[in-house]
């Protein structure tokens, strides 16, 4: 096989090949969306995200110190199961600690614990007293904030507006792929806390929200070196 070749457990009867799209997709390891690197079978329309395609046998995190997780082709059990990253439903590859019946993703347990582009930083919070800005609701799923602590947003919320974008984000309307600028969400009605600054700060405030949520979509997707550059403010002036 050449370098950028794999056989995967889970796709036995072809070969994966490497991949880079700017199109998003679903994986068939975890069943959640995907965009950026990824292990692709094109006659079967097979893809794996790249923590899908190698995933650890097991794995700790620092939210779950006393936790280890194995990682599992398939939920155990027949009760629904869901991911206490991002809570939604594990129908997929999943790590999976059995002392304390905790599930994560494959994407969300390697989520950075810092998004940073050498100006911006967002950490990863496993809960936060501020109000996320796409709900308005404290607590809930595990969190990014800026360093400054006046954006916050939810995993939870991120991956509510894939879904909600997901049959726009994948067929494009009809119009074939199109750029990935306009592949994100947009932030229309995503900022609940209300504006009480001057209309520069405005400006400023709603850039780095859209600047923040570019990169944690861009990790909640798999993909953190999938970062967007030069769009900064683009999804806010739409809004």
């Amino acid at each position: 096989m050449k370098y950028n070749e794999i056989s995967h457990f889970s796709h036995p009867q072809h070969i994966l090949n490497f991949e880079y799209t700017e199109v998003p997709f679903k994986c068939d390891g975890c069943k959640e969306v995907g965009i950026g690197s990824r292990y692709r079978c094109s006659f079967c329309d097979f893809d794996l995200h790249m923590h899908c395609t190698v995933p650890s046998l097991s794995i700790s995190h620092p939210f779950y110190t006393k936790c280890s997780f194995q990682f599992l082709s398939r939920p155990p059990g027949d009760t629904l199961r869901y991911c206490n990253a991002c809570e939604k439903y594990v129908t997929g590859f999943v790590y999976h600690c059995k002392t304390c019946g905790f599930d994560l993703h494959p994407c969300c347990a390697k989520l950075p614990m810092v998004l940073d582009d050498g100006e911006v930083k967002l950490y990863l919070y496993r809960k936060v007293s501020s109000p996320c800005h796409r709900c308005g609701r404290k607590g809930r799923s595990w969190s990014y904030q800026s360093a400054c602590k006046k954006y916050n947003l939810h995993v939870a919320c991120v991956r509510e507006m894939l879904v909600e974008n997901w049959h726009e984000l994948y067929f494009g309307g009809g119009k074939g792929s199109r750029k990935l600028q306009s592949q994100i969400p947009s932030l229309k009605n995503t900022l609940q806390t209300p504006h009480k600054r001057s209309k520069g700060k405005v400006k400023k405030c709603c850039e780095m929200a859209a600047l923040a949520l570019q990169f944690i979509i861009s990790a909640v997707l798999g993909d953190p070196t999938a970062l967007i550059a030069g769009v900064i403010g683009t999804l806010m002036s739409r809004a």
